[in-house]
């Protein structure tokens, strides 16, 4: 490969929790082992080289006053989006920046809904959707996934409507690719989904942070695409932050297409005064989006790939009584526990425990709303995979 995705970078010191903080209460390193970050979502690779020349070239002028988004920053993204996923027709005008997908969200949330008023959310759920909807008081209904014979993740359509209907609900939040799930949802199932949205006439968030992150044999569907309704109500976010790890600079952005959702969710977000774009963030992104950083995510998706067929894999053949479905996006992992712990007299809290003491520093899954899962980051060197798969066999699962 021409970019490298092998080396193990040593972190500590240099602004990451995801290597200094153990995030699980009482939970410690035992001595002789190493640590290896498998929560936070974030990437133990160094991001692409034409970001880190793009960066340093401004940073080679030294002044750095108040400005205005380039033509270069809105070419970048509209090439981007019709290179990788075959967006046709974005303009200018329908890019926004925000300052993260959650912030659009706050925002979306505080245009069009009322505090009390329920949404719709998928569970498994990412966390920060619950933190941010309850932190704005709202009122979270779910609708759960459910596995098919395969083992493959489904949204349940019917009661998607049975529950917007009974709630009166008339705003949905659609994560595609699914986080944590990893399911990358077909154009079929996204359109069956925004037809369930259309019906009860409901506004929905589309977050597709994971978007450029698919694993082989499998193709991301942008939500706004499905149909011409769909482009309609939907507003998307998108950012180079999670695909080049570039969490730290801060930078998402939304594409809106109906000006009426657009001007509502602009005015929201302009109103802390703070939303605002950094410099450095938009150069960033610039140099993510050439040529030669799509170049690197295909090699990073391949790595990714081959990481989630060794784990998937791994625990498969040698983890009895753990059950998962294999990714097709995102570089997450979402472990369901039941059985092991139910057959070995355990609790999830002494699981996670054992985890991160011998070095595998692991997520809770229970506050995504499965009460027996854990999430697996894969976005390590192979080489640390393979030693956190061998961990927990010998310790853990398996001691």
């Amino acid at each position: 490969m021409k970019y490298d995705f092998t080396s193990i970078i040593d972190r500590k010191g240099k602004d990451a929790i995801a290597v200094d903080l153990i995030p699980f209460p009482d939970a410690q390193v035992a001595e002789g082992f190493s640590k290896i970050p498998m929560w936070v979502a974030d990437m133990n690779y160094a991001t692409a080289p034409s970001i880190q020349k793009e960066v340093a070239e401004r940073l080679a002028h030294p002044a750095f006053g108040y400005f205005n988004p380039s033509d270069a920053y809105y070419d970048s993204i509209i090439n981007w989006q019709a290179d990788r996923h075959g967006v046709e027709g974005l303009t200018r005008e329908a890019i926004g920046y925000e300052n993260g997908v959650l912030g659009c969200v706050a925002s979306a949330v505080q245009a069009f809904t009322a505090p009390g008023e329920p949404l719709l959310l998928h569970s498994p759920t990412y966390v920060g959707f619950t933190g941010t909807l309850e932190g704005n008081g709202r009122r979270i209904i779910l609708s759960d996934l459910k596995r098919d014979e395969q083992g493959v993740w489904r949204m349940d359509y019917e009661d998607m409507d049975r529950k917007i209907k009974e709630h009166h609900i008339h705003f949905a939040i659609f994560c595609s690719p699914h986080n944590p799930s990893g399911r990358v949802w077909e154009k079929e199932e996204i359109r069956a989904a925004m037809e369930v949205y259309a019906q009860n006439d409901c506004v929905v968030v589309s977050d597709e942070i994971w978007s450029d992150l698919i694993l082989d044999g499998h193709t991301h569907i942008p939500t706004q695409s499905v149909s011409e309704d769909a482009r309609n109500r939907t507003i998307a976010v998108y950012a180079p932050t999670k695909t080049f790890n570039l969490a730290g600079l801060i930078g998402s952005y939304h594409i809106i297409y109906n000006p009426y959702l657009r001007d509502r969710v602009r005015k929201q977000s302009s109103l802390s005064h703070y939303n605002s774009m950094n410099v450095l963030s938009m150069h960033a992104l610039i140099g993510a989006y050439r040529p030669e950083g799509a170049e690197w995510v295909d090699e990073l998706c391949k790595v990714l790939t081959e990481n989630v067929d060794y784990a998937y894999r791994y625990i498969r053949e040698h983890f009895d009584g753990v059950e998962l479905a294999k990714p097709e996006g995102t570089y997450m992992l979402y472990l369901d526990c039941e059985k092991w712990c139910k057959a070995h007299n355990t609790d999830m809290d002494e699981l996670i425990r054992s985890g991160i003491g011998v070095g595998v520093i692991w997520q809770d899954g229970r506050p995504f709303h499965r009460p027996y899962a854990i999430r697996v980051n894969l976005a390590v060197p192979h080489s640390l995979v393979v030693e956190a798969m061998d961990r927990l066999d010998k310790y853990v699962f398996n001691k």
